[in-house]
């Protein structure tokens, strides 16, 4: 049986938490947009700055070989936690979008065609649509796009309907950051697969509610920003299989992705992963991203993903008996973000009232107009969840919101 997590203990590693906002104890709802940053990730990186700062791979002295040995273990570290079969398989990037930015352009050159079909979903991010939408414009491929239900779940039948033998990319969200929704990426893939697509999970909104095995799902790329794990902002994962990445082209050039440089003879260029990592990289960032990824480890998976759940089954039937509030994503499978507008109410309203009690949600389209479009809104109030948010902080924004409802009546 898991252990309940120690909330007091937890929360003591996030300073930020004992902030005041307007005069209010800090209620930190917007989650999904960034995680905070525990201690062990704050000295991890000011360790580094402060005691091992060296350029890597390109020195024999200490330090230089002390800084690569750091950010070679963390590579190691996110393989691990992916599940990936080989820590080469992973790519440090600056996030997600420079990760899917990468594919794109890559396979745009190396394996589109004209007249191919790139699968999407009305339910992705912006940063899972106009990367191939410009890969499109390349290669002369066609965009896709399956249609999602009203409930926040992909029509499935749509979606199986539209993968055809023409389907050489899909590009599918895991779980959803406008609705919450886990897509059954499982089976998606399988199918994906068996038409001859190449499929790119975007795992932003996964791997920091429930663990995530790239080597098990079958995916052919997965991606993750660092900043939404309890990382720090500015680094990325892109995991590829081996193949893949070997048979991509380098997305830029310059120092440390090159084997060898002429004027008389040309470039030739690493193996993957250096091949992606052109220039000194975020040395500091991946041994962050690298600190996080212990440190939730420490807290053990089952127990935050069991603390997040139970946040989750606490807010939403509070949320359905407020008068006016409308649910968007109200599926069973789901990570903890709770979308919604309230009649009358533009969502923007929504957030600066609750900012002025010190509740952070994040208010707009989320990156997801098409999703939105969809619903025929402007945009939605989306508070998203972690393990260290509380039931009394649940309850501090069914509050606040019951008295936006009245206001709006």
């Amino acid at each position: 049986m898991t252990s309940p997590l120690d909330l007091r203990r937890v929360r003591a590693d996030f300073p930020i938490l004992d902030l005041e906002v307007q005069g209010h104890p800090l209620v930190y709802l917007d989650n999904a947009a960034t995680a905070q940053k525990p201690r062990a990730v704050l000295q991890a990186m000011d360790d580094f700055y402060t005691l091992r700062n060296g350029n890597i791979h390109r020195g024999v002295h200490h330090l230089s070989q002390i800084a690569t040995e750091a950010y070679d273990r963390a590579r190691e570290r996110v393989a691990g936690f992916l599940g990936a079969t080989s820590a080469r398989e992973i790519v440090f990037v600056r996030g997600a979008t420079e990760g899917i930015n990468l594919v794109a352009h890559g396979l745009a050159e190396v394996w589109l065609r004209p007249d191919d079909e790139i699968l999407l979903t009305r339910m992705e991010h912006h940063a899972n649509i106009v990367p191939w939408q410009m890969a499109a414009r390349r290669s002369g491929a066609q965009i896709v796009v399956a249609d999602v239900m009203a409930e926040g779940a992909i029509d499935l039948d749509d979606f199986y309907r539209k993968l055809t033998p023409r389907t050489r990319v899909v590009g599918l969200v895991h779980a959803s950051n406008a609705l919450g929704t886990i897509n059954p990426v499982a089976e998606i893939i399988r199918r994906a697969h068996e038409v001859g697509a190449v499929v790119l999970l975007d795992g932003c909104q996964s791997v920091p509610h429930f663990p995530v095995d790239v080597s098990a799902l079958g995916c052919d790329f997965f991606v993750f920003s660092g900043h939404k794990l309890c990382g720090p902002t500015g680094i990325g994962v892109l995991y590829g299989r081996s193949e893949w990445l070997e048979r991509l082209p380098p997305y830029q050039t310059g120092g440390d992705m090159i084997g060898r440089v002429s004027f008389e003879d040309g470039t030739t260029f690493r193996g993957a992963p250096e091949k992606f990592e052109a220039g000194t990289p975020d040395i500091a960032g991946a041994i962050g991203l690298g600190a996080a990824i212990d440190y939730l480890a420490g807290l053990g998976p089952d127990a935050t993903e069991a603390a997040e759940a139970a946040l989750l089954a606490h807010v939403t039937p509070r949320l359905r008996e407020i008068p006016g509030l409308k649910l968007y994503g109200d599926v069973a499978a789901k990570v903890p973000i709770v979308s919604f507008t309230l009649e009358g109410a533009h969502p923007h309203d929504i957030g600066t009232i609750l900012d002025s009690s010190g509740i952070a949600v994040r208010a707009g389209h989320h990156c997801a107009q098409p999703l939105m479009k969809f619903y025929g809104i402007p945009g939605t109030a989306r508070a998203s969840f972690a393990f260290y948010n509380t039931t009394e902080e649940a309850d501090a924004l069914i509050a606040s919101l019951r008295k936006v409802a009245k206001m709006f009546a």
